[in-house]
């Protein structure tokens, strides 16, 4: 039964790509949105990329539009470094508690300057560069970044860790940085919920033979993106980590931690033949006389122009694919032979494999390796998932209530899926499955009016 009182505006949880869209088609339609995320800009994962496959269209030019449509839209309500802390109610009418954290820096004064990162003497590995890059201890997370203000690291902040510097404070123009800053907690009232939490890559430490993380020249695809990016912390040149060297030789492993159901995970994560292949694109246009490897298990290039793509890679730029597993990949021992990689190894990576078309072994003597990881949901899904008495798989991505006829329904009414919280989707699939769900919200909105008028009701507020 509905509520007498409903509210007609929705919570969305996830601000990349998936939730910006729903966000924006609920909000065109005339109707409020919470649009929460725990980052401190919105943009999600398409933030991180260089360009797409398979048109290789700008990946900032498709998505900066609509960060900035978002940032401005009047019936938006951004909660950027938050996080939903519990919800309560139902269909109509939801409580949710959203708690704030505490950026120490006062973003109503904050101009966006720039000018405390600039004087900020303390550099840390930056998450969002995916630890190629470095940024500030307070810092914004792109240039890009919707809204773009800065947050303090605490844990790496030299003021917080010694009681000492308070450079940025000093030279902050409009008085914007506070240090005494607490976290603070809002309540929202929402008819409709719509999960669109995205996802993580399965990490490099749970792959010791693939050098466990350890490996400094043995980078996962986001990081590659990073190091493709004009926006990265190369600026779009094409070095490896260890020594800055532009690496000659790159090995891309396809299904790295995924269909492998003895050691990791048996799933296919659906969009690693695509992205790999434009990255080996990418790689050839930047480094003309370098020489890619591929080793993949089979090719999965089930959309429009996606197999023509992935013939570009191997006919134009000359990429080899070897089909067949990788088996171990280690640093080169520093007196290598000449005949397996040259001279005292040249900070070589060595990959071991098997190329079964031909059933001969393969070892390549590497510059940089690239791994394809698994997908795998964000850790706080399963626990969002608890809190709404939502239904997730074995592996924890969100159940819709029938993947074929329901695909962004959920056994609760009034709560919604979009994008790669419910499993591995490239962005056109995201995109459409995030404006499935923003349409089904506009009809339980829609529902709901005609239910308001014939009890001859208003909405509250």
């Amino acid at each position: 039964m509905v509520d007498p009182s409903p509210i007609p505006r929705a919570l969305i949880i996830g601000a990349g790509i998936a939730g910006m869209q729903a966000a924006l088609d609920i909000a065109n339609a005339g109707y409020d949105v919470v649009l929460v995320d725990r980052l401190p800009s919105i943009g999600g994962r398409m933030h991180q990329l260089s360009e797409t496959f398979p048109t290789l269209d700008c990946a900032q030019c498709i998505l900066t539009p609509r960060t900035v449509e978002v940032g401005h839209h009047e019936h938006i309500h951004l909660r950027t470094y938050s996080e939903v802390e519990a919800i309560e109610g139902k269909m109509g009418d939801f409580r949710v508690r959203i708690r704030r954290h505490a950026a120490y820096v006062d973003w109503e004064k904050c101009t966006g300057c720039g000018l405390c990162q600039e004087k900020c003497p303390r550099k840390v590995t930056s998450d969002f560069e995916q630890h190629v890059g470095k940024q500030k201890a307070i810092y914004i997370l792109s240039a890009q970044a919707v809204p773009n203000k800065p947050v303090i690291d605490r844990e790496h902040c030299i003021f917080f860790q010694r009681g000492k510097c308070r450079a940025c404070e000093k030279l902050c123009p409009v008085g914007a940085i506070d240090f005494d800053q607490k976290d603070t907690v809002t309540e929202e009232r929402v008819g409709a919920i719509i999960l669109a939490t995205g996802y993580d890559l399965y990490g490099l430490e749970n792959m010791p033979e693939y050098g466990g993380g350890k490996v400094p020249d043995v980078i996962d695809a986001l990081a590659f993106e990073r190091l493709l990016s004009a926006s990265g912390p190369t600026a779009g040149k094409i070095q490896r980590p260890s020594d800055g060297k532009v690496p000659r030789e790159v090995v891309f492993v396809q299904c790295a931690g995924s269909r492998d159901p003895e050691k990791h995970l048996p799933y296919c994560s659906k969009i690693c033949c695509m992205y790999t292949a434009k990255q080996a694109i990418l790689y050839r246009h930047r480094v003309h006389d370098g020489q890619v490897y591929i080793f993949y298990i089979d090719i999965r290039a089930a959309g429009k122009r996606y197999d023509e793509f992935t013939q570009r890679a191997m006919e134009d730029e000359h990429v080899v694919y070897l089909r067949g597993k990788v088996s171990r990949i280690f640093r080169a021992p520093p007196q290598l032979p000449p005949a397996a990689g040259g001279g005292d190894g040249g900070g070589k990576v060595m990959v071991w494999g098997a190329d079964t078309l031909s059933g001969q072994q393969v070892q390549i003597a590497a510059d940089l390796v690239v791994l394809a990881p698994a997908m795998r949901p964000r850790p706080a899904t399963r626990q969002l998932a608890e809190m709404l008495r939502v239904p997730v798989d074995e592996h924890g991505w969100l159940l819709s209530l029938d993947s074929n006829t329901h695909p962004v329904e959920t056994v609760r009414p009034g709560i919604f899926l979009a994008g790669t919280g419910t499993g591995p989707m490239d962005i056109p699939e995201t995109v459409a499955h995030a404006s499935g769900a923003a349409g089904q919200v506009l009809k339980l909105f829609s529902r709901l009016d005609i239910t308001m008028r014939e009890n001859k009701q208003q909405w509250p507020g």
